[in-house]
């Protein structure tokens, strides 16, 4: 019994860490889009699509959640680019077409945000530059290592620590038993992607983004629940704005809640990415 579980948890770490790659490129969207290639510090190219909207209104980063790509975001997409943001949909490295190995839950992905934002920066001199990031998205922006100097960051259903995130996950397809795999799962995530798990938890680093942010979360969110949730809101810099989303649980909240999503979005960077703050 101990050999089996030991090697149903190292497939587990493995199908937890394995690459999500998709040819999002071959993919055809009625949003007019430039595909664009960014290199990124590990030398490696972060693949993306960027949409024009008009000059002086601000530009928005998107960034998807954990084995999807850019495609997930292509509905925030269409609205904000109606509006008249420019957009960058990018896939997180070990995703869609973006080269790597193993998802590392923040760590390597920070680097592909990174990366976006300094090309955001280059192309869009004059430009404000906002950010949406979903789940592992979130965590990659708020992890990054360097000073993103944002405008302004929406932040959707992320886990304060990668330990309540693993272990809200097996209670939900394992029952409370499932907790007792904690630990040999937590160490197999470090073991493969070779990053102490430590290191991984978005609370710790939420209040050195120093941008206003707007923190989306659900009611029904088992895999981020509304006490965890508060817990980012509360470690998180003024200004700072918590949206919990009555019936929503841990998926896009776009699909979600529709034109009331577009609305509190719309709102936040308008004050923020148009020049009214």
């Amino acid at each position: 019994m101990l050999v089996l579980t030991a090697a149903i948890t190292f497939l587990a770490g493995e199908l937890v860490t394995g690459s999500a790659a998709t040819a999002t490129e071959v993919l055809r969207t009625d949003l007019p889009v430039q595909s664009v290639r960014i290199p990124a510090a590990d030398g490696t190219l972060v693949h993306g699509w960027l949409s024009h909207g008009e000059d002086g209104n601000g530009v928005v980063l998107l960034v998807h959640s954990i084995r999807s790509n850019r495609v997930e975001m292509l509905s925030r997409a269409r609205f904000l680019t109606a509006q008249g943001y420019h957009t960058l949909l990018i896939d997180l490295q070990a995703h869609g077409e973006t080269p790597g190995n193993r998802i590392t839950f923040g760590a390597r992905e920070s680097g592909n945000v990174e990366a976006a934002v300094d090309f955001l920066r280059r192309t869009f001199p004059h430009e404000r530059i906002g950010a949406i990031g979903v789940s592992l998205g979130a965590a990659a922006i708020v992890l990054a290592q360097q000073n993103l100097g944002l405008n302004a960051v929406i932040l959707e259903s992320m886990h304060p620590t990668i330990e309540e995130a693993v272990e809200n996950r097996l209670k939900l397809f394992l029952g409370e038993p499932g907790t007792l795999l904690l630990p040999l799962l937590l160490f197999q995530i470090s073991f493969f992607t070779g990053v102490p798990v430590d290191t991984l938890n978005p609370v710790a680093h939420i209040s050195n983004l120093n941008s206003p942010v707007l923190i989306i979360s659900g009611t029904n969110d088992h895999h981020t629940t509304v006490p965890e949730t508060e817990r980012l809101f509360a470690a998180a810099r003024e200004p700072k704005e918590l949206w919990i989303v009555p019936g929503a649980g841990h998926f896009n909240m776009h699909d979600y809640a529709g034109r009331t999503y577009e609305r509190e979005v719309s709102e936040f960077f308008a004050h923020y990415l148009r020049g009214r703050s």
